[in-house]
């Protein structure tokens, strides 16, 4: 069946299952690579998106339950002015190990500061418990995300 997508801003007819989760729609279909296949259960973050502003795991995301919303990825996270802090801070800060969970890592955390610019370390650890970092690069990760908030240099 078609479905046309909001993905980056951009409109993209896709004719897919409607049951076919959107992160294969995204990288096989509209060669979006950004987002990872983990666990593909939902509870390891790399394959995270924006959903409407709110983050959400895209391997367990039917393309048909998400066709009238705004779907930002990775690619496009960079363009908004928090998204491009926390890149910036990634970068500064040298997060990255391997880096396969890092977009979702920034998706996530991008998400945070956008509904709490300046949070607590217990927020950013709650907020963002279940994105998992193999190389457990978590403290540069909140390191990363308070620079972002602006809270140190």
């Amino acid at each position: 069946m078609a479905y046309t997508l909001n993905i980056n801003g951009v409109r993209h007819t896709v004719d897919v299952d409607g049951e076919t989760p959107l992160l294969w729609v995204l990288r096989d279909t509209l060669d979006l690579k950004g987002a990872k296949y983990g666990c593909g259960g939902g509870m390891c973050g790399a394959c995270t998106v924006h959903i409407n502003g709110s983050p959400a795991r895209s391997c367990v995301l039917p393309v048909a339950g998400v066709v009238t919303a705004a779907i930002t990825t990775i690619e496009a996270i960079g363009d908004t002015p928090v998204g491009k802090k926390v890149q910036e801070a990634w970068l500064a800060v040298d997060v990255a190990q391997c880096g396969y969970c890092q977009p979702g890592q920034i998706m996530a955390a991008t998400a945070l500061l956008t509904s709490k610019p300046k949070p607590t370390d217990a927020e950013i650890e709650a907020h963002m418990n279940g994105n998992i970092c193999r190389c457990a690069t978590y403290n540069r990760i909140r390191t990363a995300i308070k620079m972002a908030a602006g809270e140190i240099a």
